[in-house]
């Protein structure tokens, strides 16, 4: 078909046939002396969607099954061509890389990944891992790759490996380096029985050490057996099961090194190290079955399953091999659920379930109020100096970041500190639901109404309060100072700032995105403190001994090892609220923030600077602009937070109906219960 002709097809509203291209591109496979290579470049183009909205290369990938099934001679040769090309590469790097994360270690490989977007890497198609590289040539191939059902991936590989064919000297040249993975994959997995991290990372390492050195001897034995068995078919060859055995041992040390983690932190090499040794674990199973079965004419069909699912995941691995983003996700996960685990332990403390703990969030908001009020003055102060840009962007930051610790150490809640926190809890719990369970769903629900009320009174607090104390504060400064601290212009200002019509909801916006990393840095600096046993280390200062002595300077240490993720959390969080606004200005960009507190405690020195004769109209749109503002505050955190917490979980929760209806169902027959906590019933009654 011409291009004319297809274009005519196309303005039609035919559809062009499916075998044209494609056909084409099998039918140079009749040739002998073509590249291989070549050929298999040219059908994969077929193959691929040749847009967005192209999804039909599941279909062209059935109709070449089918054309293939159909002409036997077609099949011969695509099969002599495409058997003969894998079994002449080199396929070791293949088996045990391909998917598997590099030993160069992280950063090497993030540079490298970076350095092969600015000039592309020269492929040795002498190696079919490089190959692959250029037959998908395209860096997304691998997601028409990955909706190819499974079973037509298994009829793929059946084509080509008839049981007829499974003898022959090109299936044994691809078992002989399958053999030589298998040694090399055991080789890197015993390698770790002397690696200081995981002997740092469990202290009762040693003891499984043995484990690791049996991986590599059974491998050798196995790999032995095996070669002899191909050489002379009377032979049997090993089953593989003693060094299934052992590697499955291996993995359950890996695996509660992982567990340990989880509660005493973990660093990017150990995260590096434990992924990439359970990606060579795994990777010697797979090889380990497809060769036992292979060998074993009955369970021929296992055998291409297992090589099938293995090809088309390394296949996928490999297309992705330069993407930035799914590198970082293949070891993040450990990182991620240690983090949020974190946060999720400080949401818990976010949350009423009592009547004492309900007041005592009034009584921490509202102290929170009044320190959010003197920071906001001083910040008012700050501006006034008219410092240099850096000079300016310190003195905010250590205003707002000074105070937030301030008010973390003496125990005080700002209220949108918690959504960022109180969405890790209600991750855990999400994963945990079946629908199946009303149980689970009502323990939801009441999480759900007790994260309501506790939001409710930490934002009450703050606002009722910070507001009262900034006119308390402009009163006092103008008593004082014989003058108003805020003129009339900055008054303006301040009120042209809670307009939600202007940028004060993007603002807002930027704040929430502050607050969601806060909360991220506060899990980062906890597993630190805890993975390098910080408090001990403190406690162990010659100096700090000398001054309190050695009982005095172990509680110290106790003490910033148990509140260091606090500090910190809360001084950059203060650090980029501070800082934004000059930023802004350094680029020229309308960059800033506003959080619900301090809009409330400017609106009380707005109503000092016009001495309380704003029209009433104009305050309650300043108002309005304050719920706006707290609302995307607490919107943007909480649906960040939440949606990293399950994405590190590895969470998909796919049962909002149920959850919606019981949801629905509460706020109608007890609507108090998101306000206000439920009453208790005396003991007598």
């Amino acid at each position: 078909m011409t291009k004319i002709q297809a274009l005519f097809r196309w303005l039609l509203g035919k559809p062009t046939p499916l075998g044209d291209p494609l056909a084409d591109a099998l039918n140079r496979f009749r040739d002998p002396d073509a590249d291989t290579l070549d050929l298999m470049r040219r059908l994969v183009a077929a193959l691929r969607p040749k847009n967005r909205r192209d999804g039909g290369s599941a279909e062209r990938y059935q109709f070449m099954l089918d054309r293939l099934e159909s002409d036997a001679e077609l099949l011969a040769a695509f099969r002599s061509h495409v058997v003969h090309f894998i079994a002449t590469r080199r396929l070791v790097t293949f088996f045990t890389e391909s998917g598997i994360l590099p030993g160069t270690g992280f950063f090497s490989e993030w540079w490298r990944i970076l350095g092969s977007r600015l000039l592309p890497e020269v492929p040795d198609e002498r190696r079919l891992k490089d190959c692959l590289h250029v037959i998908y040539d395209h860096t997304n191939d691998w997601r028409w790759l990955e909706a190819i059902p499974p079973e037509s991936s298994q009829r793929f590989w059946a084509l080509l490996a008839p049981a007829e064919e499974l003898r022959n000297i090109d299936w044994h040249g691809i078992q002989a380096q399958m053999l030589d993975a298998v040694l090399l994959l055991a080789h890197r997995v015993s390698g770790l029985g002397v690696e200081s991290e995981l002997m740092r990372a469990s202290p009762n390492f040693d003891d499984d050490t043995p484990r690791f050195v049996a991986l590599s001897a059974e491998a050798l034995d196995f790999v032995s057996a095996f070669r002899a068995a191909l050489n002379d078919p009377e032979q049997i060859a090993d089953d593989g099961s003693q060094l299934l055995v052992i590697a499955d041992q291996c993995q359950d040390t890996l695996q509660r090194i992982r567990k340990r983690a989880l509660t005493v932190g973990t660093s990017l090499h150990l995260s590096y190290l434990l992924t990439r040794s359970e990606q060579s674990l795994e990777r010697l199973r797979d090889l380990v079955a497809i060769l036992t079965l292979g060998q074993q004419m009955a369970a021929r069909d296992d055998a291409i399953q297992s090589w099938a699912e293995f090809a088309h995941a390394a296949f996928l691995a490999e297309n992705r091999r330069n993407s930035l983003r799914f590198y970082v996700s293949q070891l993040s996960r450990l990182l991620a659920v240690r983090v949020t685990e974190n946060a999720a332990r400080s949401g818990e403390h976010y949350i009423c379930e009592s009547n004492a703990d309900y007041r005592h969030m009034w009584r921490s908001a509202a102290g929170a109020g009044v320190l959010i009020a003197c920071m906001a003055m001083l910040k008012i102060k700050a501006a006034a100096l008219h410092a240099p840009l850096f000079g300016e962007a310190f003195l905010f930051s250590m205003i707002y970041g000074l105070g937030f610790v301030a008010i973390f150490l003496l125990g005080m809640t700002v209220a949108t500190k918690q959504p960022a926190m109180t969405a890790q809890t209600l991750a855990g719990l999400l994963g945990d639901i079946k629908p199946t369970r009303s149980a689970d769903i009502e323990r939801l629900v009441d999480v759900i109404s007790a994260v309501s009320r506790s939001q409710l009174a930490a934002i009450a607090g703050n606002v009722m309060v910070a507001l009262p104390v900034a006119i308390a504060v402009g009163f006092g400064l103008s008593y004082w100072a014989g003058e108003s601290p805020i003129s009339m212009g900055k008054g303006a200002h301040l009120i042209a700032d809670l307009d939600p019509l202007s940028w004060a909801l993007p603002h807002a916006a930027i704040a929430g995105f502050y607050l969601f990393l806060s909360g991220l840095i506060t899990g980062y600096f906890d597993n630190r403190a805890a993975y390098a046993d910080i408090g001990p280390r403190i406690a162990r200062l010659r100096w700090l001994q000398s001054i309190f002595g050695r009982e005095r300077a172990g509680r110290i240490g106790t003490y910033i090892q148990d509140h260091l993720g606090g500090i910190m959390g809360n001084f950059l969080f203060g650090c980029m609220l501070g800082s934004t606004g000059v930023i802004g200005t350094i680029l020229g960009l309308p960059l800033d923030i506003r959080h619900i507190a301090f809009a409330s405690a400017n609106l009380g020195y707005a109503l000092i600077g016009f001495q309380f004769e704003l029209p009433l109209k104009a305050i309650a749109w300043a108002a309005f602009g304050i719920a706006a503002i707290g609302f995307t505050n607490l919107t943007v955190s909480f649906a960040l937070a939440l949606r990293t917490a399950l994405r590190a979980r590895g969470i998909q929760f796919e049962h909002w109906g149920p959850l919606l209806r019981a949801l629905w169902h509460r706020i109608n027959h007890h609507p108090r219960s998101f306000v206000l906590p439920p009453r208790q019933v005396p003991a007598d009654a």
